[in-house]
């Protein structure tokens, strides 16, 4: 680990403050801010919410778009950022899952193992940009342990690991907070 490398995760559920209190700790950390956006604009509903998004940040804060392969287009974009935001793993998963399919969702077809594989190195190739920069990075994701079982095979498989990737980076964060109604509650704290 970098003597300045720090990884803070944010986990909680849909319009739990994550987004909000990852961009509050931003700006406590520091002042060279690389927002990682990783939804991507397919329907009307998402243009609405990256757009509220973009109006919520400073706009001295560079921004990267990166809908798969995220810590490979860290490497090539982070330069001199001191804080690197990515909101949110949540979306990220779904990309790598689907790379794009726009078909039906119920309809597609992948094997439970190549989609692990392809999530499990999506995250390694995250963790080794974190662990080889000194810079403070936050990682916003949804919390899907604590609701309904999926009635869909792929909602499942997606909850399944998205949940995996929550844990392996909790594993290598410092710190993990759980947002409830806007309360950060910290679960992990390292040193």
């Amino acid at each position: 680990m970098n003597r300045g490398r720090k990884c803070i995760l944010i986990l909680g559920g849909a319009r739990s403050g994550k987004s909000r209190f990852a961009q509050e700790l931003a700006q406590q950390l520091g002042k060279k801010v690389l927002f990682v956006a990783t939804g991507e604009s397919l329907d009307e509903v998402m243009e609405a919410r990256i757009k509220e998004l973009k109006l919520s940040r400073p706009q001295d804060w560079r921004t990267l778009e990166a809908s798969v392969n995220v810590g490979e287009r860290l490497r090539e974009q982070i330069r001199d950022a001191e804080v690197v935001i990515i909101d949110c793993l949540t979306l990220l998963v779904s990309n790598v899952l689907t790379r794009g399919d726009k078909e039906s969702l119920e309809s597609y077809q992948m094997d439970y193992a190549t989609m692990a594989e392809r999530v499990v190195a999506e995250i390694e190739g995250l963790t080794r940009c974190i662990n080889n920069t000194n810079a403070i990075f936050i990682v916003v994701s949804n919390e899907v342990g604590m609701g309904l079982v999926p009635p869909y095979r792929l909602g499942r498989t997606y909850r399944d690991l998205l949940g995996k990737a929550n844990q392996l980076l909790a594993q290598q964060a410092d710190n993990v907070y759980l947002m409830v109604a806007g309360i950060p509650w910290q679960l992990k704290a390292k040193g």
